[in-house]
């Protein structure tokens, strides 16, 4: 039996596979459905120092392939989340908090409040759908690091994960600002920013205009973006971007991911993350690999 066991910045996760922020919320409604002790960890939806209630809807649209969201970090708040979330969610597995600010200041406040009460902080400098804070920290070099510096300080125990959009000049030039920074592990990809129009109105399906973009047609680009930041730093990698199945997961280890996220295919499909645990044991023990963390980084690249 292949051993699914990964480390993560010196933190045991039973298995690389972990839903996406955003997508899972915090995971009481799919416990309902099954028991979700069974991954190896759970991202959090992004959450902010106050409630937000997001933006105005439409939020959500279908497109070919993908979908688009300009949810806007709908959340209860940081302090409503460890009063009544975090005890459960700790009882399932490693959780993952997926932090957001209006400012750099704000991600430092908010980390502080959470160090030493989760696994990991996952640093949102990368959602689109927000007019302060998120991608607008996350697209130059210097502004990574700078935010990432600020989180990390305010981090004595709790390793420190940033997320990065794929919206940049230069995806391996951000992963290495994030590591100046001194971050412990490197997410990615976000969402695109992209845009869906209704052909009868003439106006943009979504209330907020521009959405970010997720799904299955995204894969090819976010594997090619998790291999050229394998490359450029010395940091783990969590990779994510289109993954529906076990195969696709494999398909981002050997790019140089050590865990990997799922998101839009849990609307699609509430079963996809224990789907993608079983498959990735089965495809492991299919092809003689008998620690799955053997996978990560052994794409053979031509020429």
């Amino acid at each position: 039996m292949t051993d699914l066991r990964v480390d993560l910045c010196g933190v045991e996760l039973k298995n690389p596979v972990i839903p996406a922020s955003g997508t899972f919320g915090f995971g009481r409604e799919f416990d309902e459905i099954y028991d979700i002790s069974v991954l190896g960890a759970v991202c959090t939806k992004g959450l902010t120092l106050e409630p937000r209630l997001g933006n105005p809807t439409p939020r959500i649209a279908e497109s070919r392939g993908v979908i688009l969201n300009a949810v806007g970090l709908q959340n209860p708040g940081v302090e409503h989340f460890i009063a009544h979330d975090l005890p459960w969610l700790k009882t399932k597995t490693r959780v993952i908090a997926n932090v957001a600010g209006k400012e750099p200041s704000e991600y430092g406040e908010i980390c502080a409040r959470l160090d030493g009460l989760v696994d990991f902080v996952e640093l949102n400098i990368s959602c689109p759908n927000v007019k302060c804070g998120g991608m607008t920290l996350g697209i130059k070099p210097e502004n990574v690091e700078n935010v990432t510096r600020i989180a990390k300080n305010a981090l004595k125990s709790t390793p420190l994960i940033v997320k990065l959009s794929p919206n940049v000049e230069s995806i391996a030039a951000n992963a290495r600002a994030a590591e100046e920074g001194g971050a412990d592990c490197i997410s990615l990809v976000n969402t695109f920013t992209g845009m869906a129009i209704d052909i009868e109105t003439r106006r943009p399906v979504l209330a907020n205009n521009t959405g970010g973009v997720s799904g299955a047609g995204i894969k090819p680009i976010a594997v090619r973006m998790v291999y050229e930041v394998s490359r450029a730093v010395k940091l783990p990698i969590i990779g994510m971007g289109g993954i529906t199945c076990a195969e696709d997961a494999v398909e981002f280890m050997m790019a140089g991911a050590s865990a990997v996220q799922v998101g839009t295919r849990n609307f699609t499909d509430a079963l996809a993350c224990p789907k993608i645990v079983e498959g990735l044991g089965k495809w492991c023990a299919a092809h003689g690999v008998e620690r799955v963390s053997e996978l990560v980084g052994t794409v053979k690249t031509n020429g």
